[in-house]
């Protein structure tokens, strides 16, 4: 069975930074360094939304208007993680940061492009 389990996430006031951590493992038919990656997150009343994506080598990157220059993804695949490091945050990010696994083919940028999710981790900025 799959599990991807974030962490790293909490309170940080703005202007901050938050590095998070998703560890990938399990299943006899999932290898991480074979799937493309992304991080959503979900505010209290809206809908979970795409925040950044990574290809399975870590060669192509892709990220939501509003965080770039400001957010970073990465993937070590010898760990069989993926990382968000989140710079200059605003209360506006608060949110559960989820990492996912994609489905076959380019980077997704839906939930329903994904297969796999983990169960989030909370980041709260303060004004």
């Amino acid at each position: 069975q799959v599990q991807l389990v974030e962490s790293g996430g909490g309170l940080v006031q703005a202007g901050g930074s938050l590095r998070l951590s998703c560890a990938a493992s399990g299943g006899h038919t999932f290898t991480f360094m074979n799937q493309n990656m992304g991080w959503f997150r979900q505010a209290p009343g809206k809908e979970r939304e795409f925040v950044a994506a990574i290809s399975w080598s870590g060669g192509t990157t892709d990220y939501e208007n509003f965080v770039k220059g400001r957010f970073t993804i990465s993937r070590d695949n010898g760990k069989n993680k993926v990382y968000l490091q989140m710079n200059s945050l605003k209360p506006e990010d608060t949110a559960i940061y989820y990492c996912a696994s994609g489905r076959a083919g380019g980077l997704q940028y839906y939930p329903n492009g994904y297969q796999y999710w983990g169960q989030g981790t909370q980041v709260t900025v303060s004004s």
